[in-house]
């Protein structure tokens, strides 16, 4: 049996990028995935001859000599990707019921408090303080800026500051309020839950600079899959890991579902951590560390729902809308079921056949996990099903879907007759294609309360066995992409990486 130097468990960012900073380090690495499509949230599929997104619909701090600019220059990735530059003055659209104002975020830190201060002209100093207080939490995070000090996180205001208290705590304007936290549904953002470091991470890096990938972020994908086979590794689907073998201490195999087995001498797990720890069945893990990670709360789901428009009926939209039906932002993964969706992101996307025109979008609106618990003993994923899912199902599925739709026309009125055809996925989706036990957005909820019980490192208590991916510092492309890059450092030597990667950007 063929044993490698790294076997990666899961194809999605984390694990794509840690199999890649291997191989090019001279490593023979493979990366294992269940499912058919490699990516986890970077796969697209396509309907009526569009192609959609399933998870990343845009990126931040893109532009030259920014934060994941310089990581993909590393990856190769800038010269691969086909980008759009989203809308400077507004790249993500607030609105809510009864107010005709579309208050933006906008792209550099000064224009973000320009283009605000025309709907909250009094407000200057306190979104000068509040971009101030964003910048500061950001540079106390070396990964996140490509440094390789360590700061001292025990200590640090941030780590124990909900979000929307210091957001309340800056303006008595409660308008401004929600706008500043209108975007939190890109972090599962909760009430006197959220730590201000993960709102500050999240949204620095849409302001620093926005964009969308033309036709489609599965070409981060092919890029690094392209790469990390030149390179000498392998990527094998439908090869979903079950168990792990030791010999003595350490994992010495890991077992895939068909029965095979794939041996190696470090092991890299970028999947579920629940579902990592139960495939450690002997005592190498003790139960109490066990019930620790599967007792930790995943974030919320949600439904997406994913429509096709009516060839040449819309022009292209060079931004994103947040609209919430109630003006409470913060209260979406704890929705009232009677008005739900409270509120519903809309996603346009980017085309190179129209650029003009907004060929699809995607709308999404927060979903827990009960609400299709009935159906969780169904799989389905192209092109296994296990079990139909039922009328009753499909049912559940319009009837939800047709609701967000409404609310998208109550803003945008003009697609209103306009949708050819849609598709949708509920919590359950997510669980089969991204493989999360309970179809959760971003991973493990982070809480003020206790901020250091959501801090995962990459090391085990087993000596070969790693972890990436979103649960160890942040999710998003970016949280990902650093979370690849702080496991790799523990493997290979922290300065020692972060010095290849700032070579190859500078």
């Amino acid at each position: 049996m063929e044993r490698y130097d790294a076997v990666i468990i899961g194809s999605g960012m984390g694990g794509l990028c840690t199999a890649y900073i291997m191989a090019k380090e001279g490593m023979k690495v493979c990366v294992l995935e269940k499912n058919r499509q490699i990516g986890g949230s970077l796969q697209i599929f396509s309907r009526d001859k569009t192609i959609f997104d399933t998870g990343v619909h845009y990126i931040g701090s893109l532009a030259p000599g920014q934060n994941l600019y310089r990581y993909f220059k590393y990856f190769g990735l800038m010269e691969a990707l086909k980008l759009h530059k989203m809308d400077e003055d507004g790249f993500d659209v607030i609105t809510f019921g009864g107010d005709d104002n579309k208050y933006p975020h906008a792209q550099g830190y000064e224009n973000f408090v320009e283009q605000l201060c025309k709907f909250f002209p009094e407000e200057r100093d306190n979104l000068n303080f509040y971009i101030k207080k964003i910048r500061e939490v950001c540079a106390a995070f070396p990964l996140y800026n490509l440094e390789s000090g360590t700061k001292d996180f025990l200590n640090a205001w941030y780590l124990n500051v909900d979000t929307k208290a210091f957001i309340d705590s800056i303006t008595k304007n409660q308008r401004l309020a929600e706008v500043l936290g209108g975007s939190n549904i890109l972090y599962a953002g909760l009430e006197n839950v959220t730590p201000f470091y993960v709102h500050a991470l999240v949204v620095n890096s849409y302001i620093e600079s926005s964009y969308r990938c033309i036709d489609g972020s599965s070409q981060i994908t092919r890029h690094l899959s392209n790469a990390i086979k030149k390179m000498g590794g392998e990527i094998f689907n439908y090869c979903e890991a079950v168990r792990f073998h030791f010999k003595g201490d350490e994992i010495d195999e890991v077992e895939l579902k068909n029965g095979d087995r794939i041996a190696g001498k470090l092991f890299v797990s970028g999947i579920d951590l629940a579902k990592t720890v139960d495939m450690v069945e002997g005592p190498q893990l003790r139960v109490a560390y066990k019930n620790r990670i599967k007792g930790l709360e995943n974030s919320c789901s949600s439904l997406l729902v994913n429509a096709v428009v009516k060839e040449g009926a819309f022009p292209y939209i060079n931004h994103n809308v947040y609209h919430y039906k109630i003006p409470n932002v913060w209260n979406g993964p704890s929705y009232n079921k009677a008005i739900w969706p409270e509120g519903v992101a809309v996603f346009p996307g980017t085309s190179s056949k129209h650029p003009d025109f907004t060929e699809n979008f995607s709308a999404m609106a927060y979903m827990k996990y009960e609400e299709v618990k009935k159906w969780e003993n169904t799989f389905h994923t192209v092109p296994n099903y296990e079990n139909s899912r039922g009328q009753d199902y499909e049912d559940f599925k319009t009837e939800h879907a047709e609701k967000v739709l409404e609310d998208v026309y109550k803003r945008l009125p003009e697609l209103r007759g306009n949708v050819k055809s849609y598709t949708s996925a509920t919590p359950l989706t997510y669980r089969d294609y991204i493989g999360s036990r309970d179809g959760t957005l971003y991973g493990i909820i982070k809480d003020y309360n206790e901020p250091l019980k959501s801090f995962i490192t990459p090391r085990t208590k087993i000596k070969n066995l790693f972890l990436t991916g979103q649960n160890l510092n942040l999710h998003g492309v970016m949280g990902v992409t650093v979370s690849a890059v702080v496991t790799c450092s523990e493997i290979l030597g922290h300065p020692y990486i972060i010095e290849k990667i700032k070579a190859a950007a500078d």
